[in-house]
């Protein structure tokens, strides 16, 4: 038989290891956090970059304390397809194209992407440089299977894509200029639902930084808070907004409002055209 002493040091091991299971499990609990926060953070860091690179939307985006932890919200399915074969092209150009384009005809620039096809009709005569220079890159096929690598919401509610690399630092070797600033839908520093713009390297606090664009560009789904910084230079069609809806509703990554887009936004092939 098992004595009384024998069963009390038995029962001491049993409560002993069941301790160092609850230690173990809380560890894990906290290393997992701990990795999810240091995640995110470095989304924010990323995210902040790309900003700067691309064009901060100074005065915009999220309403949240940057300072107060966010939860990381699980992620929707995704409701785009596979991007189609292929990779980008990596091109760089030393000069901004010489101005070809009909400054008084129409042109369109089509959008097929993983999620929809997205049209937008272009402004020729108020943009002509920057009308010119997606002429140019998309027929050398720039555009092709690149990603739209952020989505914004709050007061900045919109996609930026153009980036070859998917990092917001991505160019096509040359900048050109600011146009179509004075625009009258871009009242009381809004930029309306449909309105597509140029991302640039604009800082309003120091005033440095006009005539950076390059061939990133922002589809604004829902009216967004902006000054009159930002080149627009076309509009995104009905169909097209239906799409960039999709894409929104999906939500980004990093939970904060501004991030990578959930939905796998992949432009398959880019076309220009003049009618």
């Amino acid at each position: 038989m098992v004595s009384q002493q024998q069963r009390r040091k038995q029962l001491a091991r049993e409560k002993y290891l069941r301790q160092q299971q609850r230690r173990e499990v809380a560890q894990r609990r906290r290393r997992l956090r701990n990795g999810v926060i240091a995640g995110a953070l470095a989304l924010v860091v990323a995210g902040g970059a790309a900003s700067y690179a691309a064009g901060a939307f100074d005065g915009g985006g999220s309403t949240k304390d940057d300072a107060a932890p966010s939860p990381t919200p699980s992620k929707p399915a995704d409701p785009c397809r596979k991007a189609a074969p292929g990779k980008v092209k990596p091109l760089s150009f030393k000069k901004e194209p010489a101005l070809t384009i009909d400054e008084s005809a129409s042109y369109t620039m089509k959008l097929g992407t993983t999620c929809g096809d997205i049209d937008l009709a272009l402004d020729a005569a108020k943009a002509p440089h920057t009308v010119n220079s997606f002429d140019f890159l998309v027929n050398k096929g720039y555009l092709d299977h690149t990603a739209c690598h952020r989505l914004t919401s709050g007061n900045v509610n919109v996609l930026q894509c153009g980036d070859p690399k998917g990092t917001g630092e991505g160019t096509p070797g040359y900048s050109i200029p600011d146009e179509n600033l004075k625009d009258k839908r871009l009242k009381g520093n809004v930029y309306p639902a449909g309105t597509v713009a140029m991302a640039n390297r604009y800082n309003a606090a120091k005033k440095t930084g006009r005539d950076t664009g390059g061939s990133q560009f922002f589809l604004v789904y829902q009216d967004s808070q902006l000054p009159p910084d930002y080149t627009p230079f076309g509009t995104v069609s009905a169909a097209g907004m239906k799409v960039l809806k999709k894409i929104a509703a999906a939500g980004e990554s990093s939970g904060r409002g501004d991030g990578a887009p959930n939905a796998t936004v992949v432009i398959d092939k880019a076309t220009v055209r003049k009618s």
